[in-house]
């Protein structure tokens, strides 16, 4: 427990001493977006140093005995899709961010009211969304998210809607699906054990995170499939 101490009074130090940096990052997209990454991998090498949090990335296999698999007709030919991901952690979000290029969230509207920070994550473009006022405007949520997919961006979204326990499954909201069918976006789903390591409360664990991409969804997929992938490897 006394490393997981250790561990949250220098990530608060971590987040103070990037402020200033972060303010200085408003004035361009791009620094701004780096910084912020930058940030964040700062934080996931902070809970491999204090901690032993390590991580490994898996993806599915794109060939099968030497020979190219062929497309299934799920994929398009921009390569776009929405990053259906299982959230147990701070963890899944800084690899995400940073393997995923030009990536975008939907998250909680209150983020984006962090001083510095929230400002940084609306310049990186993420997308705010109000659910203390029951139902989200669901054709506005997906005007702006096609405006930003259309301009290269890829979204990651956490369709459970909030870091899990190991071993429980919370129901997936239907936003993606709404999302995927009204964009014509196959689904990707990514799992992840995190949780085992960097819980969202108590001590945190040394050892080696997974964070596994599974095989592609159409986008007409179900909840229950969508559901079934992104826990087939999760802890």
């Amino acid at each position: 427990m006394l490393r997981t101490i250790i561990f949250k009074l220098a990530s608060a130090i971590h987040f103070v001493l990037w402020a200033p940096i972060i303010l200085v990052g408003l004035v361009n997209v791009r620094l701004n977006n780096f910084l912020v990454i930058t940030c964040a991998r700062g934080l996931g090498l902070l809970a491999r140093i204090i901690c032993g949090v390590k991580y490994v990335v898996h993806f599915p296999p794109t060939e099968e005995n030497g020979i190219p698999m062929l497309p299934n007709g799920n994929y398009r030919f921009d390569g776009k899709a929405i990053i259906a991901s299982k959230h147990m952690s701070l963890l899944e979000i800084i690899v995400l961010a940073h393997i995923v290029p030009n990536a975008f969230f939907i998250c909680k509207r209150e983020i984006m009211w962090f001083p510095i920070y929230g400002w940084a994550f609306w310049r990186m473009g993420l997308q705010p969304v109000n659910r203390s006022r029951g139902r989200t405007n669901m054709k506005k949520l997906e005007r702006d998210v096609a405006k930003k997919i259309m301009n290269g961006r890829t979204l990651i979204i956490f369709p459970e809607g909030t870091r899990v326990k190991p071993g429980n499954k919370a129901p997936l909201r239907r936003g993606l699906l709404f999302l995927a069918h009204e964009l014509r976006l196959p689904i990707l789903p990514v799992g992840t054990d995190s949780g085992l390591y960097w819980p969202k409360r108590g001590k945190m664990t040394a050892g080696t995170a997974n964070i596994y991409f599974e095989p592609m969804l159409p986008c007409n997929a179900s909840l229950e499939e969508i559901s079934d992938a992104i826990n087939r490897h999760s802890a």
